[in-house]
């Protein structure tokens, strides 16, 4: 049976967030995640932490302007200096709560920017967070995100293709965030491309699609998924991170049938 976590940035938007975390405690999660710890106290978030023994999976380096439609700034020249502050930000976040894994949000490349100047960029942020990361154990995470439905110009939108740019940064401690959702929507075949990929995932996370809603609102065989990660030995977590269709509790049907 997978490690199932919970994503409170998307899941229980009945409650206020930080009631979430005794909710997803009560409905079975060990772990959390969300996308930004960066608007509440550290302090305040390991209490939630420690009072429903939960422990953090990951949250995301900061993005730039997110509720202006910025997604990311790894991959801008003009923003370097503002990548590496925000990193040092997510690592004191990262210590405070014990968390072990930071996903770093590519960005979308501007038209005017070209493809080998943002793709250099990316690999030499990358490089920096992952070396400024490793003294505390921390892994780097890089994620693909679907550019044609969700985020339109994402500069990372395939594994293959966050892969080649992991790589390129020479560092140990980076690794591939793999969302079910986002590589049906680019690619399918997902339990294939899993299976290939596997000794450099780091974290997986899901939703169904169409509709980014529960399991069993689309197209997505779940049952045979969680299966087969446990078949492949995969021992990372494994994200809820999907838009409920009604309360949360009510779509976790998937939860309780885990064996």
């Amino acid at each position: 049976m997978p490690r199932f976590a919970a994503n409170l940035t998307l899941l229980y938007p009945e409650y206020p967030f930080l009631d979430r975390f005794a909710a997803a405690a009560a409905n079975g999660f060990t772990g959390v995640e969300y996308l930004f710890p960066y608007p509440w106290p550290a302090a305040e978030l390991r209490q939630r932490l420690d009072d429903h023994r939960l422990t953090q999976v990951l949250f995301n380096l900061p993005p730039g302007d997110w509720d202006g439609g910025e997604r990311g700034i790894a991959c801008l020249p003009d923003r370097i200096n503002e990548f590496r502050e925000g990193v040092d930000q997510a690592l004191e976040y990262a210590r405070a709560l014990e968390c072990q894994q930071l996903n770093c949000l590519a960005g979308i490349r501007p038209d005017g920017l070209a493809d080998d100047k943002a793709r250099q960029t990316l690999v030499d942020n990358l490089r920096w967070a992952a070396q400024r990361l490793a003294p505390d154990g921390i892994t780097l995470l890089a994620e693909a995100i679907n550019s044609t439905v969700d985020m339109p110009g994402f500069f990372l939108d395939t594994a293959r293709k966050t892969l080649a740019v992991l790589a390129e940064t020479g560092e140990p401690n980076v690794a591939l965030q793999y969302d079910l959702y986002h590589m049906q929507i680019m690619s399918g075949d997902l339990v294939r491309s899993l299976r290939q990929y596997l000794p450099q995932v780091g974290h997986v996370q899901f939703a169904d699609n169409p509709g980014r809603h529960e399991p069993g609102t689309g197209e997505i065989n779940f049952d045979f998924i969680f299966k087969a990660l446990d078949e492949m030995g995969y021992s990372g977590w494994v994200s809820a991170e999907y838009h409920p269709s009604r309360d949360t509790p009510d779509t976790l049907g998937w939860l309780r049938a885990s064996p």
